[in-house]
């Protein structure tokens, strides 16, 4: 067995691990943004929390997508949850892209992206147990 098949799973495990994460990143992202929508249509939530709504769906998204990119990235946790996040912050801009006229990344680009990488990188530390593992020194005699 090789270092980099005992260390942890294979860069083509990794990316599938990493997309399959976006793509139910971007699923609960558009399932929460579908119940703002109605929440706003219904009179429960005012037009100007438009903002939160998205930075909320993106957050929730990233770490749903980022948690399930840890359960199969055994390797390492924060840098899979990162990914999860950036994947779906793409496949995201993809669909504004593919929707819209014009193309320009202001604001609410800037606010999906930090939604989704602190989502995706929330999962990668909740997962990862935090920051780092502490091993007690041994003791000298």
């Amino acid at each position: 067995m090789r270092k980099s098949e005992a260390r942890g799973a294979s860069a083509v495990e990794m990316t599938a691990a990493a997309v399959m994460g976006g793509l139910l990143a971007l699923g609960v992202a558009m399932l929460v943004l579908l119940l703002g929508a109605v929440a706003v249509s219904n009179g429960i939530l005012k037009q100007d929390v438009t903002a939160q709504i998205t930075a909320l769906a993106c957050v929730l998204g990233g770490l749903c997508g980022g948690i399930l990119t840890c359960l199969r990235w055994k390797a390492r946790y924060l840098p899979g949850g990162l990914a999860a996040g950036l994947v779906c912050f793409l496949l995201i801009l993809a669909v504004g892209l593919l929707s819209g006229d014009d193309f320009s990344l202001g604001l609410q680009a800037l606010i999906e992206l930090a939604g989704c990488l602190c989502g995706g990188g929330l999962a990668g530390l909740l997962c990862g147990g935090g920051l780092g593992r502490r091993h007690p020194k041994p003791r000298k005699k």
